[in-house]
């Protein structure tokens, strides 16, 4: 069967079996979209990869560059400059560099060898991001150093789409015997109409800077009456149609001046990162965006050449290992010079050096522009989406050293702690800042411990004594006097942290009162069992607050808003002591059928204590 919808039903069936289940394993979607490519196409053969897909699937690439555009404030960017220019820029020429050399010495022209430099630097976007941001380590050094080069890298796909067509046999626009600018017979039959035909080159310099120049005053002008007036309307659907419009509008006028589409979507997304309306742009294209790099990922793997790879094997295997390790020891070396220590080198190294999705996007146009044969094409195609499948192990294999790595000076010794008190914070982020203001300004002294050398010297700065060290150390607890003390802070940043901390403190002094900082309510079943006497959820106070302004406004008097704050507040402590004793660390909530139940109980409980506390005290006042 070859029939449309058959086709469709195939990529999406593909799509929802293979994406959550590589989401599930930790290999990401982006590999699942290849690996359903792969199993539809090559494997079983159910598909081809045609091209007019591939072009619908690459308007999925302009979505992103708009989305990035969104992302990227000027101020944000102004913050970065030293990391994106002397980081990433360094990365990503030295990079192009070492890789047209190595090709040049194999035997590649400097055109495809350029372009294969230009392929090669890039880096798995998705991949990377979501795998930091899972393992919670978007906020280390090397972390945010990954980010800022991965940010250099989107950047740099604008130039290396533009300088794609100079490498080629056919340009984007020639020069005509009579001096005009015209497009090439393919071009014209495949834009069917141009807005630089038949003009001088001062002509088409002119259209084009005009064509820039509009997208950036209507971002500036024209944008938020635009999105006001829709908004008046009131109705959902027309502002998801406003932001397609948009840019599928921008698309076009670019491919009418002949640039690059995601050209002009990047520039209205910097443009528009400022409004009102981003996030709402944001929700609207994602969706879209989703779905069409997915579908540009299946395409990809669908059109592998198995085959191809089976001729040479050692070759492509080679080329990706060979590529795995050049890019490590660029990365490495700046690394080094932006002095990243340790496991921040090791993560900047590994997490950076595959090839990325966006080197599809360049292989696709390169291979349109005449810049790569088929074959080199096809070859590259393999080795790009090798590396990514190679990603999950890079970083499972941080894991295995980074666990085993002792560096002594990826952080100073811990304080040795001479002093003791009543009281002991553990962690003096924004959450233990404020307990230990209140609790030393009334009298009371406290020893404070937190792990972030930073915050300790500032904390220092403004007069106050704190101690650096991993409060989860025994050593350190009991230095601090944990065997006197009366009460334990513990304020970590870390959930998991905080748990080890309250459980072993409660095991080695079940006397000791214990008030621990929740993350959410799973978290603070989880400090229950571990047996704190206080648990405090980070946003519970100050959203029962914001509920409270909502109810004055809303129609109730400040008394009546702050007896139904006062109500909610008991009956929620209530709430979640029954829970916490009903709920299984090894059954989600949504299966535990007794939670659920519970759950139901209490919250028309709830609704009867408000009801009634109100009504009572309406009662009272009359």
């Amino acid at each position: 069967m070859d029939g449309a919808l058959f086709q469709v039903s195939v990529y999406l069936a593909a799509a929802v079996i293979a994406v959550p289940i590589a989401a599930r394993v930790g290999l990401g979607s982006v590999l699942g979209y290849l690996m359903a490519g792969i199993i539809i196409g090559p494997v079983l053969h159910l598909v081809a990869a045609t091209d007019d897909l591939m072009h619908f699937a690459e308007f999925g690439v302009v979505m992103m560059l708009f989305i990035i555009g969104l992302e990227l404030e000027p101020r944000a960017l102004w913050d970065m400059r030293h990391r994106l220019i002397g980081m990433g820029g360094l990365q990503v020429l030295l990079t192009m560099a070492a890789v047209m050399g190595a090709a040049m010495a194999l035997g590649l022209d400097w055109r495809p060898a350029l372009a294969t430099g230009m392929i090669f630097a890039l880096s798995s976007t998705a991949i990377v991001l979501q795998t930091l941001s899972e393992k919670g380590l978007m906020q280390t050094p090397g972390g945010r150093s990954a980010f800022s080069v991965l940010l250099t890298q989107d950047i740099a796909v604008i130039p290396m789409l533009i300088v794609l067509p100079l490498l080629g046999g056919v340009a984007t626009v020639s020069l005509a015997p009579d001096g005009s600018i015209a497009l090439p017979e393919a071009q014209e039959a495949h834009h069917g109409l141009s807005l630089v035909e038949g003009l001088p080159g001062w002509g088409v310099a002119l259209v084009t800077l005009g064509a820039v120049a509009l997208i950036i005053a209507a971002g500036i002008f024209g944008a938020r009456p635009l999105f006001r007036h829709i908004n008046a309307s009131r109705l959902p659907e027309m502002f998801t149609a406003t932001a397609l419009l948009i840019v599928t509008g921008i698309a076009v006028l670019m491919e009418l001046v002949g640039l690059s589409p995601a050209l002009g979507t990047f520039l209205a997304g910097v443009v528009l990162a400022n409004s009102e309306f981003r996030h709402q742009l944001e929700s609207d294209i994602e969706p879209f965006k989703g779905l069409l790099l997915g579908l540009f990922f299946i395409t990809v793997g669908a059109g592998v050449d198995f085959d191809a790879f089976l001729s040479e094997p050692g070759t492509i295997l080679g080329l990706a290992a060979g590529l795995i390790l050049l890019k490590g020891l660029i990365l490495t070396g700046l690394a080094w010079l932006f002095r990243l220590r340790g496991r921040d080198r090791m993560l900047f190294t590994l997490s950076l050096a595959q090839a990325g999705e966006f080197g599809f996007v360049l292989i696709s146009f390169a291979l349109q522009q005449n810049v790569l044969t088929d074959q080199l094409g096809q070859r590259l195609l393999l080795v790009v989406a090798l590396s990514m499948l190679i990603t999950p192990a890079l970083f499972l294999l941080y894991d295995a050293l980074s666990r085993r790595l002792e560096d002594a000076t990826e952080a100073p010794p811990a304080d040795e702690i001479n002093e003791q008190a009543p009281v002991i914070i553990a962690g003096i982020g924004r959450f233990g800042q404020i307990v230990h203001r209140l609790v030393q300004s009334s009298g009371f002294r406290t020893v404070i411990i937190d792990h972030d050398m930073q915050t300790i010297d500032l904390m220092r700065r403004f007069g106050f004594k704190g101690f650096f060290g991993d409060p989860t150390r025994p050593e350190l607890l009991h230095a601090a006097g944990i065997g006197k003390a009366k009460i334990l802070v513990a304020a970590l940043d870390d959930p998991k942290a905080t748990t080890k901390l309250v459980r072993f403190a409660k095991r080695m002094r079940p006397d000791l009162f214990v008030v621990a900082r929740a993350r959410d309510r799973t978290h603070v079943y989880e400090l229950y069992q571990a047996g704190a006497d206080k648990i405090v959820r980070e946003m519970f106070d100050s959203s029962l607050r914001a509920g409270r302004y909502v109810l004055e406004e809303s129609g109730l008097t400040e008394y009546e808003a702050a007896i139904a704050e006062e109500t909610f507040y008991h009956h929620d402590r209530k709430t979640m002591r029954d829970l916490a004793r009903l709920w299984d660390p090894h059954v989600p909530p949504a299966q535990n059928e007794a939670y659920i139940a519970r759950a139901r109980e209490l919250e028309k409980e709830l609704e009867t204590a408000l009801f009634t506390a109100l009504d009572s005290r309406r009662g009272d006042a009359a």
